[in-house]
C-alpha cells in the first residue's frame, strides 16, 4: 500500500516524547484480548485493544495529561483549565488537572449521562451543565476562560493528538503483525494519533475509522477535501457525537486512513450487547462502534489479524438499560404485540398461557377498551414479552392465531 507523504501537525517523534511524559498512576498500558466469538463470525484473528480499562474509562487521559504536564512547566501562572465534553474528555482533563496541581472547570451538555457528570466531579473538577450538545457546551466553556486559565480542546490540539497517539505506539508493540486497525471517530483526535504512528511505522497496515451514522462527518469531509460539520447529531454513542472534526485532525487523517465505515445505532446497540455477552466486557456506545463495523460485513477481514479499539467504557446504568432494550428488540428477543379480543373473562389468561407454554415471559400487559375502531364488547391486549429470539417469537404468534385470536406484532 502506497501512502502520500505530507507534513502533518503531529509527528511520531512528538508522540514518542508524549509517551515519555505519561505517569503510570494516570495512564496505564491497556491489555490486548483475543475474541474467539469474533474470529468465528468474521474469519479474522480479532484482538481487542481494551482501552476502556483505563482509570478514567477511556483513552482521553493520554492526551489531557500530555497537554497539562507541558503547560504547567511552561506557564507557572496558570491555575485553572477549562474544557467542554460529553463525558470522557471531561474525566481525562479533570484527573490530569488534579495530578498536575491545577483546578479545572468542565462544561458538559445538560443531557450528559449522570454517571459521567459524577465521575468528572469525583476527579476534582467543577462541573457546569450548559446547552444540549457538545458545540453549545464548548462555546460556553470558551467564554469562561480568563486570566490564569486555559481552554483544553478535546481534539483540536497537537499535544492532545500526540497523547492519544501513544495508544498507537502501544498497539504496534503488542501486535506488530496487525493487518487492520479499527478506530472510532468523533472529533478525530484518537484516529489522528493512531493513524500517524501506524501510517509511518507500519504503512502496510490498513487503518479504518468508524463513525455513527447520525454523527458522521468524516466521509463528507474526505469527499469535499476539508472538514465538514453537522448542525445536529443524533446517536446513542455520545462519546463521538462532536458534530465535526478539525483542520488539524483532518490533516492527520487524510494521508493515512484507508477506509471510513458508518454504523447505525441499532448496529451499535447490538454490538454492545454482543460484547457484553461474548467477551464479558462492558463498553459504551462509542467503544462498541468498532465491533459494529467488524460485524457489519462492510470490511473484508477474512484471514487477517484485526485490532478493534474499545475506546471507552463509561456507560451509565440508565443508558445501559436503554441500549439493551434497543438491542434486544432488534434481535427479536423483546417483543410487543397486540391481540384483538372479545372483552370477557379468561381471554387474558388464555393468551398468557400460550406465551408460558412456549417458554417465554410476559414483561407487561396493557388492556385498552377506549379505541375508536373497537365495537362495544371488544378490546385490545398489548403484550410485551421476552423470548429467545425470532423463531420462538414466530411460534408464539402462530399459536395465538391458531387459538382464533387476531394478533399483530408491533415491533
Amino acid at each position: 500500500m502506497t501512502r502520500d507523504k505530507r507534513a502533518t501537525n503531529v509527528s511520531v517523534s512528538e508522540i514518542e516524547r508524549a509517551r515519555g511524559r505519561l505517569d503510570d498512576s494516570v495512564v496505564q498500558q491497556t491489555p490486548i484480548e483475543t475474541s474467539r466469538s469474533l474470529r468465528e463470525e468474521t474469519g479474522a484473528a480479532v484482538l481487542l485493544k481494551m482501552e476502556h480499562l483505563q482509570r478514567t474509562g477511556s483513552f482521553k487521559t493520554r492526551g489531557a495529561y500530555n497537554k497539562l504536564v507541558q503547560v504547567t512547566e511552561s506557564d507557572p501562572e496558570l491555575s485553572r483549565v477549562v474544557a467542554a465534553s460529553a463525558g470522557n474528555h471531561a474525566q481525562g482533563v479533570a484527573l490530569a488537572a488534579t495530578k498536575t496541581g491545577l483546578d479545572s472547570t468542565i462544561v458538559m451538555p445538560q443531557n450528559a449521562p449522570q454517571a459521567k457528570i459524577d465521575a468528572t466531579a469525583g476527579y476534582g473538577a467543577d462541573v457546569e451543565l450548559h446547552g444540549h450538545d457538545f458545540q453549545a457546551a464548548m462555546e460556553h466553556a470558551r467564554s469562561l476562560v480568563g486570566e490564569g486559565s486555559l481552554f483544553v480542546h478535546a481534539y483540536d490540539d497537537p499535544d492532545i493528538v500526540a497523547g492519544q497517539g501513544t495508544l498507537g505506539l502501544e498497539l504496534l508493540e503488542q501486535v506488530p503483525d496487525v493487518d487492520t486497525v479499527i478506530v472510532p471517530v468523533g472529533g478525530g483526535g484518537l484516529l489522528s494519533g493512531i493513524a500517524t504512528v501506524i501510517g509511518e511505522r507500519a504503512p502496510e497496515t490498513r487503518i479504518v475509522g468508524v463513525q455513527a451514522t447520525g454523527a458522521a462527518t468524516l466521509p463528507d469531509s474526505l469527499q469535499k477535501g476539508n472538514p465538514q460539520e453537522r448542525e445536529s447529531v443524533q446517536t446513542i454513542a455520545d462519546g463521538i457525537a462532536t458534530g465535526g472534526i478539525s483542520q488539524l485532525t483532518y490533516d492527520c487523517i487524510e494521508p493515512y486512513v484507508d477506509e471510513v465505515v458508518t454504523v447505525s445505532d441499532t448496529e451499535i446497540a447490538e454490538s454492545l450487547l454482543f460484547t457484553l455477552e461474548r467477551t464479558k466486557q462492558m463498553v459504551e456506545g462509542a467503544g462498541a462502534t468498532t465491533i459494529a463495523a467488524l460485524r457489519s460485513n462492510r470490511l473484508d477481514v477474512d484471514g487477517e489479524t484485526v485490532v478493534p479499539v474499545l475506546s471507552g467504557g463509561n456507560l451509565s446504568m440508565t443508558d445501559l438499560q436503554t441500549i439493551l432494550t434497543h438491542g434486544l428488540t432488534a434481535r427479536g428477543q423483546l417483543v410487543r404485540f397486540r391481540v384483538h379480543i372479545v372483552d370477557e373473562p379468561g381471554r387474558l389468561e388464555r393468551i398468557s398461557e400460550i406465551v408460558a407454554d412456549h417458554g417465554a415471559n410476559v414483561r407487561n400487559v396493557r388492556h385498552e377498551r377506549s379505541v375508536e375502531n373497537l365495537d362495544v364488547g371488544e378490546a385490545y391486549l398489548y403484550f410485551r414479552i421476552e423470548t429467545s429470539g425470532t423463531e420462538q417469537t414466530d411460534r408464539i404468534m402462530n399459536a395465538v392465531r391458531d387459538a382464533d385470536f387476531s394478533v399483530t406484532r408491533i415491533n
